[in-house]
């Protein structure tokens, strides 16, 4: 396997990644996100705590990608490169700060709910975390996926024909539709989890998805980038 196959691998397995590790939280964080009462009742911290674990793995993920494509990007362009790897550090960032605030609605429901607290205030604390945890959703994976995988990765993998420019185009075209429905929810035009909200980011799914799967199956398409290509010329140091 050359390096170049393997590198491509290796990125389209973090892609794999990010969707495996995503996903499941969704589920698992049912009850603390739906149960206005949650934080007072029994609860099902084993599921939030899992739920938070997968969303590390996810942040994890993310940054991967962007570190294991960045000595090979760089080559068209650094400065996009370089933002790319920064916005995807930034989305895995907002992941995590999403997830301790829903840990704190279980270290809250624990320590609190049990022992005589103030029930009106802790129905508060909670239903403020979970509010909190719903922004970062939107500022996080909406927004710099958007930008980041949709915009600058497209850029980068149409200018560099790593990947068939039609893929490429999902995400050019994808990536600002994903911002724009940040954006519209941002000012109240669209509702979070909405259809309409759904329907603007679809086509960024199925440019990280595509990318996912050609870069596992495929590998990258030969080109002038790339160390094993005989027309690669190699940058100054």
């Amino acid at each position: 396997m050359s390096s170049s196959r393997r590198t491509a691998l290796v990125a389209g397995l973090w892609f794999a990644g990010t969707f495996v590790f995503s996903i499941p939280p969704f589920l698992l964080y049912d009850p603390v996100l739906n149960d206005a009462g949650y934080i007072l009742g029994a609860g099902a911290d084993a599921r939030t705590e899992l739920g938070a674990f997968l969303e590390v793995l996810t942040a994890i993920a993310n940054i991967a990608t962007a570190v294991v494509l960045f000595p090979i990007l760089r080559r068209v362009s650094e400065a996009v490169a370089l933002g790319y790897v920064a916005l995807r550090i930034v989305e895995g960032t907002v992941i995590v700060i999403g997830l301790i605030s829903l840990l704190a609605v279980v270290t809250l429901r624990q320590d609190f709910a049990g022992a005589g607290g103030d029930s009106g205030a802790l129905g508060m604390a909670g239903q403020t975390l979970v509010a909190f945890h719903e922004w970062t959703r939107i500022l996080g994976p909406q927004f710099c996926a958007g930008f980041g995988n949709g915009i600058l990765l497209g850029y980068l993998m149409y200018k560099s024909g790593l990947v068939p420019r039609w893929m490429a185009w999902l995400g050019l075209v994808g990536g600002p539709l994903a911002f724009a429905g940040g954006v519209a929810v941002l000012f109240g035009a669209l509702e979070p989890g909405g259809p309409g909200l759904s329907l603007l980011t679809i086509l960024e799914i199925f440019w990280e998805a595509s990318l996912t799967i050609f870069l596992i199956v495929k590998g990258f398409r030969p080109s002038p980038i790339l160390p094993d290509d005989p027309r690669f010329v190699p940058q100054p140091s």
